[in-house]
């Protein structure tokens, strides 16, 4: 067992979830989409929001692929200009 593996088990425990419920692989990829895509903030934020969806009854799946998309086809915006 790895780190990562030790840690969704004990925090699984805090809130009775069977580990094996747990898609680690989702949710890091779709962190990955919209960390390099849109905002570094908007990781976090964003697979929080997976799990409510998925808490609703969304397909773990179904969600991740959809997050993804949306993040993978978020417009790059230019970064501020230098106010020098």
């Amino acid at each position: 067992m790895n780190e990562l593996d030790a840690w969704i088990a004990a925090a699984a425990a805090e809130f009775g979830v069977d580990p094996g419920e747990v898609e680690p692989k989702l949710a890091l990829d779709v962190a990955r989409d919209v960390a390099h895509q849109v905002l570094r903030p908007g990781a976090p934020v964003t697979t929080y929001l997976m799990g409510i969806a998925v808490g609703r009854g969304s397909d773990p799946a179904d969600a991740a692929a959809r997050l993804s998309a949306l993040a993978l086809a978020w417009p790059k915006t230019a970064p501020p200009a230098d106010p020098k």
